[in-house]
């Protein structure tokens, strides 16, 4: 009996080991299994995050050739709608910071966590802020302080480069602003979005002094095609500006508000005063702007400042060469810079930097009335022996052939032979396009290249 109860036992107490394993075992798996599944759920989402990056660069690079479609004759077909946060937005504090870091004078900042010190104490910095009684807000703080210092000390070939400008360009902004009832210090932007370049160009397909994409700009009835641009036309693309700035203006009711607006679209201030409980005010909804707009109002007052007061910081205007009276002509039939040039004697680069919209050098007076613009010493030369300059060369300078080529987009067309070394990436760079254009230009369905390859690339 006393067997039978020891054996009894231990069968009791063998079954219950192989009980306590069995249970460890599947409680281990049951871990094993809930682990796998956490694993794989955040796989899924870093699946979805690359995803969503990949989808994101792919917009980007993409976003010139999707905004400007094909030309055909003299019209442009309209181009697809894009996201609310490139539809409005125009130039971004980025593109400034890269063209910064192109700038042999200057380094490579990170301004959104740079902090510059000056020998100029804070208290005369306020001071002068406060002297020159802007219309619109000008606020203090480190962030603001570090663009007014790197306005006025970091770049001083640059802004050399833009007071110089200014003096063109500058009462041309005036004038606009003032018909619309705006501040006319509202001007500054254009140093920040071109530094006051009517051909700045940014690989976003931003273009001209105001920086306009494709939709703004014919939202706000800005011609483009084949022959003109009129983003790059000062007049122009300034008076398109004018009227978003009024626009954003009655939306907020404040114009640091307005101003940003301007650079990342109405859609994103707004998500960011819904996000800051409802705030208003440029400084409270701050930190739910996009990245490259928490930069852009700061730059504006850096840029003003630094406008204001360039003298006490040794800042000298480059001597501008555009003349300071123009007089204006309206051409009635397709006229070559060269047919003016060569008859009327005006330089051709003188032409072209008072009459940047017209891409290929030619006014196309026969689709409708066209403004020429021309020193005013060369105005009556140009009455005099306007009747003569029509014809000559035409044949040449104005054929059906050289008028179909500006029509197709292969007039200045590039025949690019692939090195060794060569990638997509470093060609679009070199010609200042994108990568998904040239991929549509040449038929490409992948990025690879081989050596000898030949490939046709079409610089705006």
């Amino acid at each position: 009996m006393r067997k039978f109860i020891t054996l009894f036992a231990a069968s009791l107490l063998s079954l219950s080991l192989c009980t306590a394993v069995q249970a460890q075992t599947l409680g281990a798996r049951r871990r094993a299994l809930q682990e796998n599944e956490r694993l794989k759920m955040l796989a899924d989402s870093l699946r979805r995050e690359l995803d969503s990056c990949r989808l994101q660069l792919a917009r980007f690079d993409s976003l010139a050739a999707e905004m400007m479609e094909v030309y055909e004759d003299e019209e442009v077909v309209v181009a697809k709608e894009r996201p609310e946060v490139s539809t409005d937005s125009l130039l971004s504090i980025w593109y400034l910071q890269r063209r910064m870091r192109e700038d042999a004078e200057t380094e490579s900042y990170d301004m959104d966590s740079v902090r510059f010190s000056t020998d100029v104490p804070d208290s005369v910095l306020v001071a002068r802020l406060t002297k020159m009684n802007s219309y619109i807000t000008l606020p203090f703080n480190e962030t603001v302080k570090s663009y007014m210092v790197l306005y006025s000390e970091k770049m001083p070939k640059k802004m050399s480069a833009i007071l110089g400008l200014s003096t063109y360009y500058f009462p041309i902004f005036e004038e606009v602003f003032a018909k619309y009832g705006l501040p006319l210090e509202l001007k500054y932007m254009a140093v920040v979005e071109s530094a006051l370049n009517p051909t700045a160009y940014s690989r976003a397909g931003a273009r001209g002094p105001w920086q306009f994409i494709y939709s703004t700009a014919r939202n706000y009835g800005l011609k483009i095609n084949s022959f003109v641009d009129e983003r790059m036309d000062v007049e122009k693309a300034t008076d398109a500006a004018a009227r978003y700035l009024s626009d954003a203006y009655r939306i907020f009711g404040d114009w640091a508000l307005a101003i940003s607006s301007y650079n990342c679209g109405a859609g994103n201030v707004n998500k960011a005063i819904r996000r800051s409980g409802g705030k208003k005010d440029f400084w409270s909804i701050y930190p739910y702007l996009p990245r490259e707009t928490r930069g852009y109002m700061p730059a504006f007052v850096g840029a003003m400042y630094a406008m204001t007061y360039y003298r006490e910081y040794g800042l000298v205007p480059d001597e501008c060469s555009l003349p300071a009276a123009c007089d204006t002509f309206l051409i009635h039939k397709n006229l070559h810079f060269n047919q003016i040039s060569e008859i009327v004697g005006v330089p051709t680069q003188t032409l072209k930097n008072l009459n940047p919209e017209y891409m290929n050098s030619i006014i196309p007076g026969n689709s409708g009335d066209c403004v020429l613009r021309l020193p005013y010493n060369y105005s009556g030369t140009f009455i005099e022996r306007e009747d003569t300059l029509y014809a000559h060369r035409a044949s040449e300078l104005l054929s059906e052939k050289v008028m179909k080529e500006v029509r197709e987009g292969t007039a200045n067309r590039i025949v690019y032979r692939v090195k060794s070394g060569d990638y997509l990436g470093k060609i679009a760079r070199k010609y200042h396009v994108s990568v998904a254009q040239i991929k549509k230009w040449n038929g490409l369905r992948s990025d690879k290249l081989s050596i000898g390859q030949v490939l046709y690339i079409h610089p705006r």
